[in-house]
């Protein structure tokens, strides 16, 4: 029985982005390099206005800029400005919704070439350009210092809107998110009086405020992030080697796959609810299970086969039996057998083996979330077996993902950052993927009608309660903002953000005066 490569693409694409004095803004700005406006009569057009990864929005901005300083930066949003154009801003090109890529957006900021990745000794931390994709930010930390970030596994996710959201991925549960190693941002911003400077931000100087809301807040509020400073939370910085969570040396790996026709209803309820009374179980950074990373890739029955793909620190004592106790707790009760396909390796030659690499041709797409602080209830594991074996849509590439998360996340305090949810096992990602333009409505409705089963008992959305955390604001969905679709009475930033919100909008009140970062599901100024 082989491994479905569709299968695999359609869940782990989402399981799974000038130096200042620190304090101050920047100098009135400097002559830039700024290349001239890009326009649809230039051969660069067409493909920087197509890198998203979402098929279903493509813009017609009135020119991009390609931006590779904070010199360029400035020099772009303040032309914008004065020309009262609306902005935003690239880097991976991979939202999920039409924030960039909007018909009343009229210029596109690209960050595709600031990738510049060093060590800055001047803030003790490293120096990631903004443009910088997660494949490369692994290899340069990895090979130049031994280090890594608790990041993704997409691997042409940009940091731009990776970080700024509250990434996570394979080590989070071992580091946290990526945001409790981030030190700083440089970012430019728009003053009341329409005025771009760049200012730098960091967790221990006066502007705080504007880091802080750069932890979880999400990309596209509060202006155009140049670069980030990484160093972990109660590191000081002193070598590089010491600021940011060693790599593991290798891990071992498994994929789990089984057979749809083989497995029943019974089967079904039975592995997911393994699953979540596993990572339930063994939810504490302490646990020898920490490093455990096992997303469960639930492709809709038309791909034939789903997946359990899972990696482990093997450097962790006793790992061999460790994993192979974890499938066996996977299996138990279980009828159905999966063909078990074991792996070992490197590091990071196996998460690049692991993970997903960009794709030339990216497809159309719809996604929904949700954070879970326990498992789903029996009523809830039924919902997502009938999407997933509903015969009247044809969906071989959409997908139900379970993301283990929590573990190291989970010992900072709410509010500590702007990513809110601290209390969490795992979390829940809805894919409906397709290619053609005409079957927009269908698989758009597919998943609206599979995520309101989910969450019939709490009006069509993940109300924060006993078992649910709200949603993850880097897989946006402009449905909960939609009283159509979401029934709850939680307003949409209170999913995302929980109590959080409105200490957000003061600081967009206080940076961004003008609202002149804005999209369907940016944080609005208070009032």
């Amino acid at each position: 029985m082989p491994v479905s490569r569709r299968g695999l693409l359609a869940g782990t694409a989402v399981a799974g982005a000038a130096l200042a004095i620190p304090g101050t803004a920047s100098a009135a700005p400097v002559a830039a390099s700024i290349g001239r406006r890009i326009g649809p009569d230039d051969a660069r057009y067409q493909d920087l206005v197509t890198r998203g990864q979402n098929r279903r929005f493509v813009g017609r901005p009135d020119y991009v800029r390609v931006i590779q300083s904070p010199a360029d930066a400035v020099a772009a949003v303040q032309d914008a400005v004065r020309g009262g154009k609306r902005i935003a801003v690239r880097g991976g090109g991979h939202c999920f919704e039409d924030f960039v890529d909007s018909s009343d957006v009229e210029v596109v900021l690209d960050m595709a070439a600031n990738t510049k990745i060093s060590w800055d000794p001047q803030y003790r931390a490293f120096s990631i350009g903004s443009g910088a994709i997660l494949e490369n930010v692994y290899k340069e930390l990895f090979f130049g210092w031994g280090v890594t970030v608790p990041g993704g596994g997409c691997l042409g996710v940009g940091v731009g809107g990776h970080f700024a959201g509250g990434g996570y991925g394979p080590l989070s549960r071992k580091y946290g998110s990526v945001v409790d190693h981030l030190y700083g941002v440089e970012i430019v911003v728009v003053d009341a009086r329409g005025r771009a400077r760049a200012v730098v931000a960091t967790r221990d100087n006066e502007h705080r405020d504007l880091w802080w809301a750069h932890t979880g807040g999400g990309g596209g509020n509060f202006g155009v992030v140049v670069r980030y400073l990484m160093r972990s939370a109660g590191s000081n910085g002193r070598t590089p080697e010491e600021s940011l969570p060693k790599a593991p040396a290798g891990l071992l790996s498994s994929v789990l796959v089984y057979d749809w026709s083989k497995t029943t209803q019974t089967d079904f309820h039975r592995l997911v609810r393994n699953w979540f009374d596993f990572f339930e179980q063994h939810n504490t950074p302490d646990s020898p299970y920490a490093t455990l990373y096992a997303p469960f890739i639930l492709t809709h029955y038309r791909a034939s086969q789903f997946l359990l793909s899972t990696q482990l620190d093997s450097s962790v004592p006793n790992a061999a039996k460790l994993l192979a106790d974890f499938t066996a707790a996977i299996g138990a009760g279980v009828q159905v057998r999966p063909q078990e396909i074991p792996g070992a390796g490197p590091f990071l030659h196996l998460t690049m083996d692991r993970s997903i690499g960009e794709t030339a041709s990216p497809t159309r797409s719809k996604y929904k979330a949700g954070y879970l602080k326990k498992g789903y209830t029996d009523a809830q594991i039924d919902a997502m077996y009938r999407g997933l074996n509903d015969t009247s849509y044809n969906g071989p590439a959409s997908s139900i993902l379970l993301v283990p998360y929590g573990g190291k996340v989970n010992t900072v305090p709410s509010n500590a950052t702007a990513a809110a949810q601290r209390d969490v096992v795992a979390k829940m990602v809805l894919a409906a993927a397709w290619e053609e333009p005409k079957q927009d409505d269908t698989h758009v409705g597919w998943a609206r009608k599979v995520y309101a089963d989910i969450y019939r008992d709490t009006g069509g959305a993940p109300m924060p309660n006993a078992t649910n955390a709200g949603s993850y604001i880097n897989y946006p969905d402009v449905d909960l903002a939609d009283p159509a679709y979401n029934k709850s009475g939680v307003p949409w930033h209170d999913l995302y953000y929980l109590g959080n919100y409105p200490r957000l909008q003061q600081v967009k009140a206080k940076w961004d005066p003008r609202n002149v970062f804005q999209h369907k599901l940016s944080i609005q100024p208070p009032g």
